[in-house]
């Protein structure tokens, strides 16, 4: 079978691996169809693993396949079934594993095409405990984006930052992955959405999507441009994913008592804060990582009633560098598919 494998920094090579065994008890193998990129394919495609790695390393980190074969004790699945898998390697058995709260496993062994081997091949087994159904309908593209972008909006936007039909919300980045699907779940609880882009050919995309409000943020200040929208009131949330060039200018488009959700720092991951700003103005931030088991059932849920993702390029297995170029380039809007 293929297994693309990271064998050195930016160098992928699409090699030949023996198939995987017949699943054992608990484990199911799935056939991979589609991977998803995102921003973490690139940075351990540049080297920028957070903790300890070995090369080679098969990469991937966001998958949807269907089930080959079904190990002893499995039930609920069967030959031939659509399914996108959890991408961390839970424990199961913590108190976080066990309350649902799957991204604050205490004794994660990794996630998967950063730590450990990824999705990008053709077979793998896999634990059924990590494996989620997609519901019919649902084409394997638009479901690879489920197990991390879709759902890592689902956990920001409902169960972190709360947001409530008719609030008024600031998205930054509209463009990207996780931009594109924040507008679109947002508009279709009916709230106002301002969303942040790079250029006008975003700007116009932005608005077909559904957008009240783009700013071109190498334009206009986002931060003015968002007090004058809102009348000086400043918006409800704001769903943050850029980091240190965007973030005290995210605190100031906040009207008083509102919630900032953040889960990226793809411009740096360090700045200073005014602390006498943030309690008299009574903000409430909220750290955000990965998602839940739960969010991404809810994102298929949503999948499966029209709420699709956007997708900007779809590319083959051996185009996956190239894909992982265009999306380093900030050029996309939107996802970036592989197909298998």
């Amino acid at each position: 079978m293929r297994a693309l494998t990271l064998v050195a920094d930016r160098k992928l090579e699409l090699r030949e691996a023996p198939p995987p065994p017949a699943p054992a008890v608990g484990e199911v193998q799935i056939r991979i169809r589609a991977v998803a990129l995102n921003h973490i394919d690139v940075w351990g495609w540049r080297g920028m693993a957070f903790a300890k790695r070995k090369l080679p390393l098969v990469v991937g980190a966001e998958a949807a396949g269907e089930i080959a074969a079904v190990g002893p004790g499995v039930t609920g699945f069967g030959v031939g079934d659509g399914v996108v898998m959890y991408g961390a390697l839970t424990c199961g058995e913590c108190r976080a594993c066990r309350e649902g709260r799957d991204n604050l496993c205490e004794n994660v062994k990794g996630i998967l095409g950063f730590h450990v081997d990824g999705f990008a091949r053709d077979l793998l087994n896999f634990p059924v405990r990590l494996v989620i159904r997609v519901p019919e309908g649902v084409a394997f593209r638009d479901a690879a984006c489920a197990p991390i972008a879709f759902s890592t909006v689902e956990h920001m936007l409902f169960d972190n930052a709360k947001l409530r039909p008719g609030e008024t919300i600031l998205v930054h980045a509209g463009g990207s992955g996780i931009g594109t699907a924040a507008i679109k779940m947002a508009k279709a609880i009916g709230c106002t959405v301002i969303t942040t882009v790079g250029d006008d050919a975003k700007a116009a995309k932005a608005k077909e999507l559904g957008a009240d409000h783009v700013v071109n943020y190498r334009t206009d200040r986002f931060e003015h441009a968002v007090r004058k929208l809102t009348g000086k009131k400043g918006v409800d949330v704001v769903f943050e994913h850029v980091g240190a060039d965007t973030f005290n200018g995210s605190l100031l488009a906040l009207k008083r008592g509102g919630r900032l959700v953040t889960c990226g720092a793809t411009s740096g991951p360090s700045t200073t804060l005014n602390l006498m700003q943030l309690f008299q103005q009574q903000y409430r931030i909220f750290g955000s990582f990965g998602a839940t088991m739960g969010n991404i059932r809810d994102s298929l849920v949503k999948m499966a009633a029209g709420l699709t993702p956007v997708i900007d390029t779809e590319v083959e297995l051996a185009d996956f560098a190239a894909g992982l170029e265009r999306l380093a380039s900030r050029q996309v809007f939107g996802k970036i598919v592989v197909h298998f």
